[in-house]
């Protein structure tokens, strides 16, 4: 009875963290592909990067540079258009920008910081210390 809830349990875990997740993505791009229009800038699978002149049921043909080259691909062989890459690139730029140039504004101030305290240090020879250390103990 009990190997029986495990082996439950596991199947369960493997739909909510493996199966589930798979489905999600695949539905997601199966709506980006069959909502592609003309003029959107897409990558295929293979990394060619070109805008959308035609949409037909099956396939999609696109130009890839000035020179009006035009590929015709399948549906399935897009990965994604500029507008999932937009929205991919503000999340992961919209922190990382705030963060360095919060560290350029504290890099400078640290750095002007830590030669004034090497100076300090450098002034210090070995004897001055046992002096101060000796009129230390004198006093105490």
């Amino acid at each position: 009875m009990d190997s029986m809830i495990l082996l439950v349990a596991m199947i369960a875990v493997f739909y909510f963290l493996i199966i589930r997740p798979e489905n999600k993505r695949k539905k997601q791009a199966e709506t980006m592909r069959n909502s592609l229009k003309k003029g959107e800038r897409i990558t295929t699978i293979g990394g060619m990067v070109g805008r959308i002149v035609q949409v037909n049921d099956t396939t999609v043909v696109f130009e890839t540079s000035e020179d009006r080259v035009r590929i015709e691909v399948a549906k399935w062989g897009i990965q994604s258009t500029e507008s999932m890459e937009a929205a991919a690139a503000q999340k992961g730029k919209k922190s990382v920008p705030a963060k360095k140039d919060e560290k350029k504004e504290e890099e400078p101030a640290a750095k002007a910081e830590e030669p004034k305290q090497r100076k300090n240090r450098r002034k210090k020879s070995p004897a001055t210390i046992l002096r101060s250390s000796k009129a230390k103990k004198k006093t105490a």
